[in-house]
């Protein structure tokens, strides 16, 4: 099977999904969580979120959508790819939905981190960042792993080859900085770089999925149909 066979509507289901995911995550983790978030200070962290109660239920929405938005890309990768191979596709669902269900228990991390500083708990609270933001360490290795297959359905499916390189170089790079983190903190600098381009990777898929979801497909000509041209033609006889 190649690109040109996968169905239009699913290719555009998936990257719209994958786009609202990507858009669900960034603010949540990269923006929301370090003002609320002091490393160094389990006070200074309990002071942000009452301060800052409604950005915190914020970030708590968001990742919750970010759950839902991946378990149902997770689902429609599998809807695109089933065809072109049925394990590779039920594998990129399977690691989506584990990774989903990481980010999941971070947002009730999240939530009890905002009930024990409203209760004036401000270890609780630091707890609880803590161990939201280790879902999100130990969930990249899912993350990495769904990659992986993706990336080799990208190539079979007809894809360019780079990119699929590129998810699974990336997808690796996940897998060994989730290992790094906890096992040489030192030495994750080279399984970051490899994360960071697969964030490359995945922008690009969304753009061909996007791209073969939203093109037009060229129309016949008006005369295509017409007699001694070789189009077949609808009467009465043929349409019964």
């Amino acid at each position: 099977m190649n690109s040109a066979t996968l169905h239009p509507p699913t290719a555009r289901t998936t990257g719209l999904l994958y786009l609202a995911m990507a858009v669900a995550a960034v603010p949540g983790f990269l923006v929301i969580r370090p003002l609320l978030f002091d490393p160094e200070s389990p006070g200074g962290t309990l002071a942000h979120l009452v301060e800052n109660e409604q950005l915190a239920r914020v970030g708590i929405g968001l990742e919750l959508a970010l759950v839902v938005l991946q378990t149902l890309t997770a689902l429609w990768f599998f809807r695109l790819f089933r065809r072109v191979d049925a394990f590779a596709a039920g594998c990129v669902a399977i690691f989506g939905v584990v990774n989903a269900a990481a980010v999941l228990g971070s947002a009730a991390g999240l939530a009890t981190a905002l009930d024990t500083a409203l209760a004036g708990d401000a270890a609780g609270s630091q707890l609880m960042y803590l161990l939201s933001g280790n879902l999100w360490g130990v969930g990249a290795l899912f993350f990495g792993l769904w990659l992986v297959p993706m990336g080799l359905l990208a190539r079979r499916s007809g894809m360019p080859q780079v990119l699929s390189w590129v998810l699974v170089a990336g997808g690796l790079g996940y897998v060994v900085s989730a290992f790094l983190a906890y096992l040489a903190p030192g030495a994750s600098a080279l399984g970051d770089a490899l994360a960071y381009l697969a964030t490359g990777g995945e922008l690009w898929i969304i753009g061909v999925l996007l791209w073969r979801g939203f093109r037009r497909v060229g129309t016949p000509r008006p005369d295509a149909a017409t007699p001694g041209r070789g189009a077949a033609l609808l009467t009465p006889a043929t349409a019964r």
